[in-house]
């Protein structure tokens, strides 16, 4: 009977915790989802990136960051007052091992219309890209042209990708570093064409709070490693660098951002952007004249 009672004793206490841990993951969930909805609520203000009737196509790779960003522009389109509507699109690029019936099994959970365009931009990717080099670049420029012409297709207005905050900085370092340029990824931007904007939400989202939410909430997420070089070898070592940066300064990541938007162009070199006391920019060739 000691035995009986003892685990009678223990299925009452699993009994019991049971429903505090759904509370208690119910409670993370809400936090992260409160936090990420106030960070997009923010840039959605400040670059005007949603109008009333907007119908914005949401890129949906299978990654944690698209997957978050899927779910909270539903959960956005629901409580905002501007109206807006959504449809999912993925791209399957017949990588090698890439799971498409999980990713249109996920997103017909949704209830959301959706769109699975298989297109094998992948042999492309192979034949373009010399020995060693990184797939990416001509991956991407595939990818973004197929959601472009997707976009028209589907009367979409707005085209959301989800780039977060690291993203944005590490595409700063990278574009530094080895372009020579001080550039990174426009929240808003329009096509060459005029034909597309897209739009990301994310940018002022903490990578840590996304891979955060994108576990509370269990979502079946694809691994990026289909192909050995779907992430550059230099975007690693950015990814670090600031990694390693933010243990000494948790605030760098947050400043890096920051930075982006607080920009002095009379402390920098660019000659077009040169003005004293509010005059005309210099041109280049007269400024070089005036020193001779």
């Amino acid at each position: 009977m000691a035995d009986e009672r003892i685990t009678d004793s223990e299925s009452a206490s699993k009994e019991s915790t049971a429903p505090r841990a759904i509370d208690e993951q119910s409670g993370i969930i809400s936090r992260l989802k409160k936090r990420l909805l106030n960070a997009i609520g923010r840039a959605v203000h400040d670059f005007d990136m949603i109008q009333e009737g907007d119908r914005i196509l949401v890129g949906v790779s299978g990654g944690k960051d698209s997957l978050c960003l899927l779910d909270l522009l539903l959960e956005l389109s629901r409580r905002s007052p501007v109206k807006f509507s959504l449809v999912a699109v993925c791209v399957d690029q017949c990588l090698p091992g890439f799971p498409a019936e999980s990713v249109e099994a996920h997103l017909a959970s949704t209830g959301l219309d959706y769109r699975m365009l298989r297109q094998d931009t992948f042999s492309i990717v192979q034949r373009l890209t010399p020995p060693g080099k990184s797939y990416c670049p001509v991956c991407s420029r595939l990818r973004r042209g197929i959601l472009y012409n997707a976009a028209v297709e589907l009367g979409c207005t707005k085209i959301a990708l989800g780039h977060h905050r690291e993203d944005l900085i590490e595409t700063l370092f990278l574009s530094a570093c080895y372009s020579g340029a001080l550039k990174s990824m426009p929240p808003k931007l329009i096509s060459d064409d005029g034909r597309n904007t897209v739009i990301r939400p994310l940018a002022y989202c903490a990578e840590e709070t996304l891979v955060a939410y994108a576990e509370a909430r269990a979502f079946p997420i694809i691994p990026a490693n289909l192909c050995n070089t779907l992430e550059s070898h230099r975007r690693k070592r950015i990814k670090a660098l600031i990694q390693e940066l933010a243990k000494e300064h948790p605030a760098v990541p947050g400043n890096l951002l920051n930075a982006l938007s607080q920009v002095v162009p009379s402390h920098l070199l660019d000659l077009t952007l040169r003005t004293t006391r509010g005059e005309e920019p210099i041109d280049a060739k007269e400024d070089e004249s005036l020193t001779k």
